[in-house]
């Protein structure tokens, strides 16, 4: 059964996905089974896939209104070896339709039943915003992993996201959790990062993953090629960040299950 997670962050251009594509990316390169959902109707995490958004008949947005099941719209990143349910401009009319349906903010979750045994971990890339689309993601995930930049406005975004987590905890779905804080884009010269990254840690403990993904050319270059970092230059120390992430999020997850194995209720 696939474990569910959310990249979310409500502040824009934190790596978000970035972070997603190449989470996916690791966690093959660790024989992981992974399907990547690109929520967000930039498509970027599609193009950063090697997916030619405006080629596609059948996406996410088919999926969501129910004239498609997953199965239909999947495509296959060709040079990572994922499958991702891809995003293009069409995803925008969504918010407006999903008004209209039921169970609108649970959509995603419905649909992903069909393929939770084909996967070991789902991804979803969420937009950079509060909305019905991020709803859905985030009632559809076990938890979510928040990519953040260790700079002084990054925490007040961080604040109102906690806040959205906890609300979508109490009233849609009581078993989302936050799996983790990860520090990106870091600069280790900066004084202030650094500061920013201490105040993390004293503030959230391990909910900060260890792994650290240094801000590298290399990363940022591969999206233009159509490839995850990973795969684009996996020699770069930004590719070898997110593959020892992908180790990391294993091990997170096995500790999840040991957790839940343990206890007839999981606290948040």
């Amino acid at each position: 059964m696939a474990k569910i997670f959310c990249v979310a962050n409500q502040k824009g251009g934190v790596g978000k996905t970035t972070t997603a594509v190449n989470l996916a990316a690791g966690l093959v390169g660790h024989q992981q089974r992974v399907l990547l959902v690109d929520l967000d109707p930039q498509g970027n995490a599609t193009m950063g896939s090697g997916i030619e958004k405006s080629d596609l008949s059948k996406t996410v947005y088919q999926v969501l209104i129910g004239h498609a099941a997953v199965q239909e719209a999947v495509q296959r990143c060709p040079s990572a070896g994922y499958d991702v349910l891809p995003a293009n401009r069409n995803l925008a009319g969504a918010e407006i339709e999903l008004v209209d349906l039921d169970e609108r903010e649970l959509r995603l979750k419905n649909a992903l039943h069909s393929v939770a045994h084909d996967y070991d971990f789902v991804l979803i890339d969420c937009p950079p915003a509060l909305s019905l689309l991020t709803l859905n993601g985030l009632c559809a995930a076990n938890g979510v992993i928040v990519p953040m930049q260790c700079e002084y406005f990054a925490l007040e975004g961080l604040s109102d996201l906690v806040n959205t987590i906890k609300q979508v905890h109490a009233k849609l779905n009581p078993d989302l959790v936050i799996i983790g804080l990860l520090r990106v884009m870091f600069d280790a010269r900066m004084t202030l990062q650094q500061q920013v990254s201490e105040q993390l840690l004293a503030h959230f403990g391990d909910k900060v993953f260890s792994s650290i993904i240094p801000r590298n050319v290399r990363l940022a270059e591969a999206p233009s090629y159509g490839m995850p970092g990973v795969t684009f230059d996996k020699a770069s120390r930004g590719a070898q960040a997110y593959l020892e992430f992908g180790a990391e999020m294993i091990q997170r997850v096995q500790t999840m299950n040991i957790m839940q194995g343990n206890s007839a209720e999981v606290k948040p």
